[in-house]
């Protein structure tokens, strides 16, 4: 058979290109030759990103806060700050005709007026009730599974201050329709900050331009909330994801998954396909909440005078902590140097915000201190294979819960007709030791869980099915755990051990003599809250006990073989026998 030559191609040296350069391609190549982002693309938009539905709560924050940006670019351009004085003379007719700052006006407009107006109010409120929920069902989920260790630390106390950020940017925007309701919490605001002792007045005219209310206090807030805070907002998340790409993303344990490399979807198409159906399914979360559930009904409760309160007040929900610590604090007042230290509401409302913070910001490391660990983590834990951390979280979640609930101390009283001064008196008590109850029985929860954990990995999963002896006994079949359930479970590092550590006089095993002094003293501290966080822990097993596990359960199989009418000899081992958690394995 003859072959036309003419029609073969042959290999080209160089690449195709098209006969016409288009407009855009030379425009692409000329940016490309002096900015080199052909490069810079290729390398990020083929990065891998791991698949686990826990790692979407970041994401819902995320696209919380794009919502944010979209619905208030529409708010501002009807709103007024203003506090100057006006007639209403809008749609609202219960309201038509009562003098009332242009703030408030221009919100009755936004809600009655504008087309769309009081949807886009809605979709932002909820937008930021999403933002802020999802950002501490993210820090709890980063926490819970040790994704805040290192080289993550600095990544962890970003986060930390977008979600202090996050609430102000909340509690400021809440207070700028200058109704009554949002009023009476700007009063309790001028409250908080004349509570802070010698200063407190100072600060109070600086913040408000005088006696309050003033006629400045909304402007400035308007301001703090449309341009300051969102504009460092926008740069700590951009902070935050670019740490995120440069340390790679944790995933979890499991087969061919290791601290040096990610196991998942590339940016494009996968990844990013999936991020941007989910920014319109939060998206549309909130306008479908938006356009059914009524929020922050500002047309209620009429504009703010400084002479009234709104009945059964409540901020925000997540501002509720801090107003029941509020509510529950006694009455406790000072005086000296001629000024009066109202610690009834400077504790409550300053310090005790301040200091969990700065609990919050500073647990990587002080975990780090503890630990000792300096290690690199890119694989998560799972929370039961941290008990004491575990138990800590659950702990000042527990506390965390009992303040807010406590902020709804009244209506607690008026719903389940209880006395308000006996729910008062519980709380006090209950957010002290809540927290140690909650401690004790999450890590001991945790450590149980381990000791099941160790227990299935040697000698397999329950099967349901009871065996019968010879001699009568009844004894349960277990079967081997399936390779990769048996990888996860054997994933986790083996605790240190801290038994030893500092309890003999003298220099230690290396000959290093003991630290004196305060040295000392931190190093003893350090080495009984090692005890505290690792002596309980049920360790995993280690080979010489899962090869033993092994060996037994070969010799159970021998045993049990006649009975099931197979041979006892000549069966073949279960495949996984040998692999990297070395399981118990019974011949089907």
């Amino acid at each position: 058979m003859s072959i036309d030559t003419s029609k073969v191609a042959t290999t080209n040296s160089t690449a195709a290109t098209a006969s016409k350069p288009s407009k855009v391609g030379a425009a692409a190549t000329w940016a490309d030759d002096r900015l080199g982002l052909a490069t810079l693309a290729k390398k990020n938009l083929r990065k891998v990103f791991p698949d686990h539905w826990s790692f979407m709560l970041g994401e819902i924050a995320l696209w919380s806060f794009v919502t944010l940006l979209l619905s208030g670019v529409f708010l501002t351009l009807w709103f007024d700050p203003s506090m100057s004085e006006t007639h209403y003379e809008g749609s609202y007719a219960q309201l038509r005709g009562i003098e009332m700052s242009r703030a408030y006006a221009s919100a009755l407009e936004l809600s009655f007026d504008v087309r769309g107006g009081l949807l886009m109010r809605q979709i932002h409120h909820w937008a930021a009730m999403l933002f802020i929920g999802a950002m501490m069902v993210h820090l709890l989920r980063v926490f819970f599974t040790g994704a805040h260790r290192k080289p993550r630390e600095l990544n962890w106390a970003i986060g930390a201050i977008i979600l202090l950020l996050g609430t102000l940017e909340g509690f400021t925007g809440y207070s700028l329709p200058d109704d009554l309701l949002s009023g009476t919490g700007i009063r309790a605001a001028d409250g908080f900050v004349k509570s802070q002792p010698i200063v407190g007045t100072y600060m109070s005219f600086f913040l408000f331009g005088g006696e309050f209310p003033g006629e400045h206090i909304i402007p400035r807030l308007y301001a703090i909330h449309i341009l300051l805070i969102p504009g460092i907002l926008l740069a700590l998340i951009s902070a935050h994801m670019l740490l995120l790409v440069y340390h790679k993303h944790t995933q979890w344990p499991g087969p061919g998954r290791t601290e040096e490399n990610v196991v998942g979807y590339p940016m494009l198409p996968v990844y990013a396909a999936k991020a941007g159906g989910f920014f319109f399914i939060v998206f549309g979360t909130a306008a479908l909440m938006g356009g059914l559930l009524s929020i922050n009904p500002v047309w209620k409760y009429g504009p703010y005078d400084p002479s009234k309160v709104t009945a059964g007040s409540q901020p925000d929900w997540y501002m509720g902590w801090p107003d029941g610590a509020l509510r529950i604090m006694p009455n406790i007042e000072l005086h000296i140097w001629h000024h009066t230290w109202a610690l009834n509401v400077f504790l409550p409302i300053i310090v005790l915000p301040l200091l969990m913070f700065t609990i919050l910001l500073m647990l990587p490391f002080i975990e780090a201190w503890i630990t000792g660990d300096k290690r690199d983590h890119h694989l998560l834990q799972r929370p039961r294979d941290a008990p004491t951390r575990t138990a800590t979280m659950v702990a000042l979640m527990t506390m965390y819960g009992l303040f807010w609930a406590a902020g709804g101390n009244d209506i607690i009283a008026i719903k389940l007709h209880l006395s308000i001064n006996q729910i008062t008196y519980f709380m006090r008590a209950a957010v002290f030791i809540g927290p140690v109850i909650a401690f004790i029985i999450t890590r001991r929860w945790c450590i149980s869980l381990q000791r099941k954990d160790e227990e299935t990995l040697l000698h397999g999963y329950e099967t349901g099915i009871i065996m019968r002896s010879p001699e009568g006994g009844y004894s349960e079949r277990h079967l081997p755990l399936p390779a990769d359930r048996a990888y996860v479970l054997a994933a986790r590092d083996r605790d240190p051990d801290v038994m030893g550590e500092l309890e003999a006089d003298g220099p230690d095993a290396n000959g290093v003599e003991k630290q004196s002094g305060l040295a000392g003293r931190l190093a003893g501290v350090r080495h009984r809250l090692r005890k505290l966080m690792y002596a309980d822990n049920v360790q995993k097993p280690t080979a010489h006990e899962l090869e033993e596990a092994h060996h037994h359960a070969e010799h159970e199989h021998e045993l049990q073989a006649p009975m099931e009418g197979h041979p006892a000899e000549g069966h073949t081992e279960d495949p996984t026998h040998g692999a990297a958690a070395r399981p118990m394995t019974v011949d089907d």
